[in-house]
């Protein structure tokens, strides 16, 4: 994780995270240790977590001084003072109560692009960021492909918004990304198998 740090304090400072730790059902269900280890100011993006898991999430992100996001449910989200990610392919639940909400409680919206049409989304929710992938061929999801480095970049111009770079994330692949890139998001680099 140091070497992704590093990598990740070198890019374009947002009012976000620039490093954001994802859930995932099958490689990290539970990604409670991994958070722990997490510095400040970084992120935790809780995707399909049991409730006991993300109740325990929520007070290691307090405790840390971690942002916390959770995916697909604006309610959710509320309820535990954490952010909301839209995801790409599927429906958010309870988006608009969000919406009204984070107004007062200055609440971070982030949203999932795999091409322009997620942008254009992102865009007309007024995002605050988006997290476009994948950067890089990843094991979340072998075999489809990538949008690589230059891909990746002339899409994250297009974006209106800070773009994370979310797929196939290591210190290596990281350090090909453009460091006008708003963030780096990962599974395995942050303790993910």
């Amino acid at each position: 994780m140091p070497k992704l740090e590093r990598v990740a304090r070198r890019l374009k400072p947002w009012r976000g995270p620039r490093l954001l730790l994802l859930s995932d059902p099958v490689r990290l269900p539970d990604p409670r240790a991994a958070a722990a280890r997490l510095r400040p100011g970084a992120a935790v993006l809780a995707r399909g977590l049991a409730p006991p898991v993300l109740a325990g999430l929520a007070a290691i992100a307090r405790r840390r001084r971690l942002v916390l996001l959770v995916a697909g449910d604006g309610r959710l989200a509320l309820r535990h003072g954490a952010g909301l990610h839209l995801p790409d392919r599927r429906g958010t639940a309870g988006l608009l109560p969000f919406l009204i909400g984070r107004r007062r409680r200055r609440l971070l919206l982030t949203a999932a692009a795999h091409g322009r049409a997620g942008l254009a989304r992102a865009r007309r929710l007024r995002a605050d960021a988006v997290l476009l992938s994948p950067a890089f061929p990843t094991r979340s999801h072998p075999g489809a492909p990538a949008l690589g480095p230059l891909r990746w970049a002339a899409l994250a111009a297009r974006a209106g918004r800070p773009a994370v770079a979310l797929g196939g994330i290591g210190p290596g692949t990281a350090a090909r990304l453009p460091r006008w890139a708003a963030g780096l998001a990962a599974i395995g680099a942050l303790g993910g198998p």
